[in-house]
């Protein structure tokens, strides 16, 4: 049960990451028979015959025997892991994807239902993800939580094989930035040196308080201007005679 703990349960986007550790788990508890092997066939019972020998016939019945014994033996132990393994799998799956699959007898036709119907599913949920990635936009809130809100978009596309290298994901968040970042993004672009994402970050923060103090120096120099003026257009009153 410690094994079968930790199988992520199966959601859009993280389909290998599922399977491996869903056959990992059933492989160290020692109940992944029913996936490594196939049902056994059933021999069928000796007829007797024509012209058989009540001796022969018994002596096929006494080797017979042992071997329908060991088919028993080979086939419960089999039926005991098919039967664990349909369970962990189905208990594993979320409501919305457990819901759209049919029924199987053996864990390995539901094993192989579920993955075609979570690839024709897993298509449109990438699309998704890159619809999101491209559109994404920043308004405030913390530059960096926005750019760990894409990364961690872009990580769920890993698993279907559409993985972002670190470079790429950069320019998506360049992208999303507004213009006051376009002289940051100019510098970044001339220099020879690629950032890895937690360098990114840093940098990215620094540029973001830069402008935050630009933008309370320029409010204040506003108000300054403001209030001279002020104090320029009101005229001195004079004494009473």
């Amino acid at each position: 049960m410690a094994f079968i703990s930790h199988i992520p349960p199966l959601e859009w986007g993280n389909y290998r990451v599922w399977q491996e550790k869903y056959k990992l788990a059933l492989a160290l508890s020692k109940n992944d028979l029913a996936l490594t092997s196939p049902c056994l066939t059933e021999t069928a019972d000796p007829v007797r015959e024509d012209n058989e020998t009540n001796a022969d016939f018994t002596a096929r019945q006494r080797d017979h025997a042992e071997v329908r014994m060991k088919y028993d033996f080979k086939h419960k132990k089999w039926d005991i892991s098919n039967r664990k393994c349909l369970m962990v799998v189905k208990s594993t799956i979320s409501d919305a994807i457990r819901g759209s699959i049919l029924d199987c007898d053996t864990a390995i036709e539901y094993l192989k239902k579920v993955k075609s119907q979570f690839t024709n599913s897993s298509k449109a949920y990438a699309s998704t993800l890159i619809k999101k990635l491209f559109n994404e936009k920043y308004t405030g809130g913390g530059i960096r939580e926005h750019i760990l809100k894409m990364s961690n978009t872009a990580s769920k596309l890993k698993p279907m094989d559409l993985g972002l290298k670190n470079k790429f994901l950069i320019h998506l968040v360049f992208a999303s930035l507004p213009k006051e970042y376009k002289t940051f993004i100019v510098n970044y672009n001339m220099q020879p040196d690629k950032w890895d994402i937690e360098k990114f970050i840093a940098i990215c923060v620094q540029e973001e308080e830069r402008l935050k103090f630009l933008q309370g120096e320029s409010t204040n120099l506003v108000k300054d201007n403001k209030r001279k003026n002020f104090n320029k257009n009101v005229k001195p009153q004079g004494k009473a005679p």
